[in-house]
């Protein structure tokens, strides 16, 4: 081995301590960074590839057929900034009955003839395209199984028209549900209803901005009011990632923290190495080392343990992306989806190259020191430096060990710097931790709308002739249920809820309808913006919805589907993330003609106040087992398995960014004591006890541990001010005030006792070390 190699192996050795704040301030930079670059590069990866392989439409129109013709609609395709189109296409939304089975779900069926190729080019998976009416192919997105052969059948419509599947193909921006030859879509169209679609690519598609933009090149080519509903393929690949879109926000919060606290760490490390190490930088030079190879002999004591930190940090992300990445498989035709190379090679390049930089900044002193000033240069600090905060301190009515150690950082003031920006981090992520695990309670209140004390679920569904499970039994009727209810004693306040599916002009698919007899306003619904259903003909919408259709709070939109079309005002923004927001909340009044027979209702009640919710239940089953009906008790259950692995990421790595910031602490306070043991010695011959040593350097992180946490707390709220919203946006929801609001006087001030417990912690091994040391040994150290 070379003699810098032995001198770099003999100084790690020698400071392990300082190698294991190295190692772990690396890992949990890496970790984060590993973790967060591959959901950035998995999220959209997928349906990118597949956007441009199939020439997917950046906007797709849904057109009256009453107010425009197909002529009329080709023009469009040449106005500013459109660079392709297809179409138009008829489009109808139909109820099939599938084989054997209930009733069905409305369906968006559209007629091309054939897949198409320069504008939304159709992935045929299976089976072949339809070349004659009555056959259809299904799309892979549907809420239909794809099965070829299958037999749907219309009923509603005239001459119950029947249709095999012959295919199955995907739209990569789900442009409709099914595909038919054009000659198939009179008998598919019922009088006085259809459409068309047109689909767009334009020039500039990359924005918000742009697509509205196209939109309004578009629709200003057509007659007024003809658009009644649109797409944009950015809504559509904000659905796609939204699974990993929602984890990036807060990973690169804790990556930023890792990244600085690294930085920090190791050239504070390198610094004090530097600075105790004077008189052997003189001894090397004194033997032939040139100042480069002084200096990259301290580079190289920073880089073995970062490189093994950054081996560790590789593995770790690797094991926290595989629950992240196993709800993310199998996204438009990709499988096992696993950590990119080069994120690994990229984020090693660019953590291994910080830490190289900033050690080679920090030890340059090194190379700078003259060889005779090295050599004479002593260990201790000047002994003037802080006189004046002990002279201040000792004018206070403390014990004398108490007073030498609120002094102490003065006397160094870098050193106590450095280790009160590791507590300040540690404090800024409990701080962020504390407050986005609140939120995300909040949110799965939300989500759950569990206010209600006791509730009567809906009956299970009907699965039909053929379905699972024994033969049917009579579904309880719900104005019988409702009525049970109201007698019962003890009620206070109830609604019920029924739910249906309903297509909306624009969106492919259907949506839920929920539809509330009585006041629900109390049941758990978090309003975002806009106000609650008063009465018939109102609706509120989660945030998602929103976005996906282009209306806003005060719009009104039609329901189809259903017996005949149900228009409702949009009159507020509900915060829901269920079905990704694609729900639709109204009375139920407003369906009464076209769904009168709202049966699979769910009751939900809030019971009297000092009434027993145990003793209501088993009184209310024994009115409602004649009616088939059971009540139990409400309230929130857990959560899904996406905030439990949001909370457990975020335990992990504030847990590692705290023992960072302690190990932090614990190499400040050990080279501090070391440098001054025989001042410890002093103090020991003079009467001072191994308990008064240990208080003397706890007391010595007082103030930086309360100075740090005090400035971590708002520091870290503010983080989860911007991480919340951020995490929100990524999927498509608006956060209300009341999630954002979580923290409250009472807590901040234990948060801000935080930087105090993580400074105290790092502290307790020096301080029992200098407590434990000998008298006469620490007097002969020079």
């Amino acid at each position: 081995m070379s003699a810098l190699g032995t001198v770099v192996r003999s100084g790690v050795g020698r400071r392990r301590v300082q190698a294991l704040v190295i190692g772990l301030a690396t890992m949990m930079a890496v970790a984060a960074s590993v973790l967060g670059g591959t959901l950035l590069e998995v999220s959209g990866a997928p349906f990118d590839d597949a956007f441009a392989r199939q020439h997917g439409a950046h906007l797709s129109v849904q057109i009256d057929a009453d107010k425009a013709r197909a002529g009329q609609l080709s023009t469009s395709a040449h106005a500013e900034g459109v660079g392709g189109a297809a179409g138009p296409f008829r489009t109808a939304t139909v109820l099939p009955k599938p084989d054997g089975s209930g009733p069905g779900w409305p369906m968006t069926v559209v007629g091309r003839g054939g897949p198409g190729r320069d504008v939304d080019a159709l992935a045929l998976l299976d089976g072949r395209w339809p070349t004659r009416s009555g056959e259809l192919v299904l799309s892979a997105d549907s809420w239909l199984i794809p099965e070829l052969g299958t037999k749907l059948t219309f009923p509603a419509l005239s001459g119950g028209p029947a249709l095999t599947v012959v295919g199955v193909a995907r739209s990569v921006t789900q442009t409709a549900d099914a595909w038919v030859v054009p000659s198939q879509m009179p008998a598919l169209t019922a009088p006085g209803s259809g459409g068309y679609q047109m689909l767009y690519r334009f020039a500039h598609a990359g924005t918000a901005a742009q697509i509205t933009a196209g939109g309004k090149a578009v629709t200003g080519a057509l007659p007024p009011g003809a658009a009644v509903g649109e797409q944009s393929w950015l809504t559509v690949r904000k659905t796609a990632e939204r699974d990993t879109a929602l984890y990036v926000p807060f990973l690169i919060a804790f990556g930023a923290l890792g990244l600085v606290m690294s930085v920090l760490i190791v050239g504070n490390v390198v610094a004090s190495a530097v600075g105790t190490g004077t008189r052997r930088i003189g001894i090397l030079k004194a033997i032939g080392f040139t100042p480069a190879q002084v200096v990259r002999a301290y580079v190289g004591q920073a880089l073995i343990p970062a490189a093994v930190g950054t081996a560790l940090g590789v593995l770790a992300g690797h094991l926290l992306a595989l629950p992240v990445l196993a709800g993310t498989e199998e996204v438009y035709g990709t499988s096992s989806l696993s950590v990119a190379p080069r994120v690994d090679l990229s984020v090693i390049a660019g953590v291994l190259g910080l830490v190289a930089a900033t050690a080679w900044a920090s030890a340059g002193r090194a190379g700078r020191l003259r060889t005779a000033d090295a050599l004479a240069a002593g260990r201790n600090a000047s002994a003037g430096r802080g006189r004046w905060a002990v002279l201040l301190a000792g004018r206070l009515p403390l014990p004398q060990p108490v007073s030498l150690g609120l002094a102490r950082p003065f006397a160094r003031p870098a050193r106590a710097l450095a280790m009160g920006t590791a507590v300040l981090f540690g404090a800024v992520a409990v701080t962020f931790t504390v407050g986005m695990g609140a939120s995300l309670g909040l949110v799965m209140k939300a989500k759950a709308h569990a206010a209600a004390d006791v509730v009567v679920p809906a009956p299970p569904p009907d699965f039909g002739p053929g379905g699972p499970g024994p033969a049917k039994r009579p579904r309880a009727d719900p104005a019988a249920v409702a009525t049970a209810i109201g007698a019962a004693a003890g009620t206070g306040k109830y609604y019920s809820a029924a739910t249906v599916r309903a297509a909306v002009a624009g969106l492919t698919g259907t949506i839920d309808v929920t539809a509330f007899t009585g006041d629900a306003s109390w049941g758990g619904y978090t309003m975002v913006s806009g106000r609650w259903i008063d009465k018939p003909g109102e609706a509120v919408v989660p945030s998602p919805f929103l976005a996906a259709t282009g209306t806003r709070v005060g719009d009104t939109l039609t329901l189809n589907g259903l017996a005949e079309p149900v228009a409702v005002r949009i009159v507020g923004e509900v915060l829901d993330p269920r079905n990704d927001g694609m729900q639709v909340f109204t009375d139920a009044t407003s369906l009464t003609a076209a769904h009168p027979d709202l049966t699979d209702s769910s009751h939900h009640i809030a019971v009297a106040s000092g009434t027993d919710v145990p003793a209501y239940v088993d009184a209310l089953n024994k009115d409602l087992a004649p009616l088939g009906a059971t009540a139990r008790a409400g309230g929130l259950s857990a959560g899904g398995d996406m905030v439990v692995t949001l909370n457990a990421l975020s335990a992990i790595l504030t847990l590692m960014l705290v023992a960072v910031a302690a190990l932090g602490v614990l190499n400040g306070v050990l080279l501090d004591t070391r440098e001054r043991i025989r001042e410890l010695g002093v103090h020991k011959a003079l009467g001072m006890t191994p308990r008064q040593t240990i208080a003397m350097v706890l007391t010595s992180v007082v103030v930086t541990g309360l100075s740090a946490g005090a400035l971590g707390v708002p520091l870290g709220v503010a983080l989860h001010g911007w991480v919340m919203p951020a995490m929100g946006d990524s999927v498509g929801l608006r956060l209300p005030d009341s999630v954002m609001a979580v923290y409250h006087g009472a807590q901040l001030l234990p948060l801000a006792l935080g930087g105090l417990l993580i400074a105290t912690l790092g502290a307790l091994l020096p301080a029992g070390w200098a407590a434990r040391a000998r008298t006469a040994t620490a007097l002969r150290t020079e």
